[in-house]
Parts: structure tokens; sequence; C-alpha cells
């Protein structure tokens, strides 16, 4: 059994049918993003306080209630007649099980709606405006007042076979438009799109981190920008393998001093506060070390003065002796001036 105390509503989820478009594949096995349709689908209504799944039963990431259709594959309305059999709450969400974008925060705006409005349930609508009866709350008592009346008026031949707009064309309902939490698989190309979107840019970190907690049987919500911050600020001013292992360690001190409260009887920090708290130490910390250096290192002394440069040599020559004798001044080198001729005796200089 699965039970949340004071959720205030229960969820049934139809997970039959023979996906005949599909050629009979296992439908609510399908993986997208790494989860199978269900398990996304059961991630959604994790808030509920019992959670039935008409069909029959196999492995699921969370645990369920089984129930089955009378008779078996006698269509959505008698699977839901099944499933709220099995349910106690005043307000009951009813989703298919072929919903790869149907999120928590789906849910919880059905449940508002419906409390919010007064009508008889909350319907999702899709991108052309059309209600989807299986993305939906409703108020138990309107749906098994209605189940009783379609039961009564067939004759004795029950439900099966009877289409679910049978029932909600008799209830006033409310619209709440999400057109890509109304989305459905119902052909290997609408596989092909979820498995591309939710690898987009924009949304494949939300994607990961709710396939990660689901693996792990998380129920917790995570600030991804103090994490990535926090990852950042390591990786920057420690190492880059700073980032990884900080963050682990602030997830296990989280969860240290969620058990440690928990022993001593006093007041339980919630997980998301737990790790809000590690975070923020650990972040200041980080800025401590990056700031360290700066803070702490001597003062830049000024740089000697640029040496003169020493006169250029004329390499153009004779090469220097071996003992280092350097040439001697071009000017001495110069030719020395004719050696003056004395005049004959006799001889006058300006003899003609």
């Amino acid at each position: 059994m699965t039970a949340n105390e004071g959720a205030s509503y229960d969820a049934v989820v139809l997970a039959g049918g023979g996906a005949a478009r599909l050629g009979g594949a296992d439908k609510p096995g399908v993986r997208v993003g790494g989860r199978a349709l269900i398990d996304r689908v059961l991630a959604a209504c994790s808030g509920a306080g019992t959670t039935v799944v008409v069909a029959a039963p196999r492995a699921t990431a969370r645990p369920v209630v089984w129930a089955r259709e009378e008779p078996p594959g006698g269509g959505p309305l008698a699977a839901l007649d099944a499933g709220l059999r099995r349910t106690t709450a005043e307000r009951v969400v009813v989703l298919s099980a072929d919903l790869p974008f149907v999120e928590g925060r789906t849910v919880r705006r059905l449940v508002g709606a419906l409390r919010e409005s007064g009508a008889d349930g909350a319907v999702l609508t899709d991108p052309e405006g059309r209600e989807q009866p299986l993305v939906a709350a409703y108020r138990s008592a309107s749906l098994r007042r209605g189940i009783a009346a379609l039961a009564g008026s067939g004759g004795g031949g029950g439900l099966g076979g009877l289409p679910l707009r049978r029932l909600v064309s008799r209830l006033d309902l409310t619209r709440v438009a999400d057109p890509v939490a109304a989305f459905d698989c119902d052909t290997w190309d609408d596989i092909a799109a979820a498995r591309a979107r939710i690898r987009e840019h924009g949304h494949v970190l939300d994607e990961w981190i709710s396939a990660v907690k689901d693996e792990l049987g998380i129920e917790l919500d995570v600030d991804t920008g103090t994490l990535l911050d926090l990852a950042r600020d390591a990786a920057h001013g420690v190492a880059r393998p700073a980032a990884p292992l900080t963050t682990f360690l602030v997830g296990y001190a989280a969860a240290e001093a969620v058990a440690k409260a928990a022993v001593r009887g006093g007041a339980t920090t919630g997980g998301a506060e737990a790790v809000a708290d590690a975070a923020r130490k650990a972040a200041a910390l980080a800025a401590r070390w990056a700031d360290e250096d700066r803070q702490d290192a001597p003062p830049a002394q000024a740089a000697p003065p640029a040496q003169a440069a020493p006169p250029a040599q004329d390499t153009s020559g004779a090469q220097g002796t071996a003992s280092g004798a350097q040439q001697a001044d071009p000017a001495s080198q110069q030719a020395p001036p004719a050696p003056r001729t004395s005049p004959s005796p006799g001889t006058s200089p300006d003899a003609g």
C-alpha cells in the first residue's frame, strides 16, 4: 500500500490498453529519458495519499496499489471504476500512463483549480483546446455518481466498452491549459519527439535531475542554481575536480544533519533546507580559499631600471688576435702623408 498522510488527493493511473499504434508494444514500459513512461507518471503524482494503477502488476519505481477492470480490457471507463474503488480521498487525479511531460506541478495545478472552482473536475487542454479527461483532477463523489448512473442505464451490460466521454460529458469541468503536459505518446513518432525534446538545451538538466532523483528514490526539491554556483566557485577558486567532490560532500552533510536531528528527537530540518545550509557554508569556504592568495600576497616590487645597450661594434675587417686585441680606430688606418723631398743642393724651390 502507498499512503501519504495528510495528502489532499488520491491518484488513479490507467496503464492498460493494447497500444495498437505501437504495434502492441508495452507502452507503459517504453523509456523516455531513461525512465519508463509509467514511472514518469508515478513521479508526477508522488504526493497522492494512495496511488492505484489499473493494469497487470509489473515492476515500478514507486510502490502502488494494483487493480484490474472487469472484464480485463474493458476500456477506460471500466478501468476508472476499478481504480476508483480502491481510493478514499475526496479528490482523485486521473492520469494515463503515456504522459512523458506531466509533472508534480501539473498535478498541483489541477488539484488547486478543482479546489478553487467548485466544479466537478479540472481537466487539462491540448494545444487545440481539446479537453484531455485522462489528465485531470475530479471530485470522487461526482465520478461515483456518474459511473453509477451509466452502469444502471446500460441494460445489465455494465461499463465494459463504454467510452470515458460518456462520463465526463455529464460533469461540470474547469479547464487548465498546459499543451506540453497534455502531450501523450500514441505512436513511435510521438516517442521520438518526446525523446528529442528532453535532450534540448533548455530541458536536459531538469530532466536529468528528475531522472536521478527517481532512480535514487529521493523526494527533494533541489535548488539547482545554488549547487551549480557552488560547483563553479569550487572549480574556479580551488581546482576543477573540487566541483563534483564538493557537491557530493554537501549532499552527504545535509543527509547527516537530517539524520542527527531525527535521532535527537528535536525539530527535523527539511532536506532542502539542509542542502541549502551546507551549500552556503561550502560556498563561503571556496570564497575564502580563492581570496587567500590575493589578500596575503607580498606587494609587487618595481622592476629594475633598464640597462643601456652597449655600443654596436664594427665586425668588418680583420679578426681579433688570439690575445683578443680590439681593432684599431678606422681613422688611424688612413695612409700616412708622403714624405717631404729635400731640395738638391744649390737648387731653389722656386727655381723654374
